[in-house]
């Protein structure tokens, strides 16, 4: 029983074994639940963090566990790395907008969350590659697209700075 509850949550339900960019599609899934989560049922931005903490703590476990007997200690299936490591920058910019409901502009965002999250965890800089490459484990699984998102959250800090910055000097 637990061997198919790791391997349902390893693969995010089944989306990892997609044939056509499983990340991708995982990414994409992701940011519309959490969407839904913020601005359609409107959970609890504490409930939606340890949510968030749970899938986190415990992917650590699956997918060590998954990978065990494993040769690939990456594999193209494991994708609730992207569920994390998207719904980082997600969390953030809701934090930062102080949960508000502009439903518009938040969809506006979470397209540019999207790309660049999938943009990161593809071209993987430093230093996701280096978690990537080496270590082979869960915690590498996990850590490079923790990474990825995290540069997410720093592109958007630079971008909002400088777009307040020059609309500021305009006026």
């Amino acid at each position: 029983m637990t061997k198919i509850f790791n391997y349902l949550f390893v693969t995010f339900f089944g989306l990892g074994r997609i044939k056509f960019a499983p990340g991708t599609l995982t990414s994409l899934v992701t940011t519309i639940l959490i969407y839904c989560a913020f601005h359609i049922i409107n959970l609890s931005y504490l409930l939606i963090l340890s949510i968030l903490l749970f899938l986190f703590i415990y992917s650590f476990l699956a997918v060590a566990e998954y990978i065990k007997n494993n040769k690939d200690k990456d594999p193209k299936e494991v994708v609730i790395d992207e569920v994390i490591g998207q719904s980082i920058p997600i969390y953030f910019y809701e934090i930062a907008h102080n949960f508000s409901k502009n439903s518009k502009e938040a969809i506006l965002f979470y397209v540019y969350i999207f790309i660049l999250f999938r943009y990161f965890d593809i071209t993987k800089p430093f230093p996701v590659n280096y978690f990537d490459k080496k270590f082979k484990n869960s915690f590498g699984v996990i850590i490079d697209d923790v990474v990825a998102g995290l540069y997410v959250v720093i592109t958007l800090i630079i971008f909002m700075l400088l777009k307040s910055k020059i609309f500021y000097e305009i006026k």
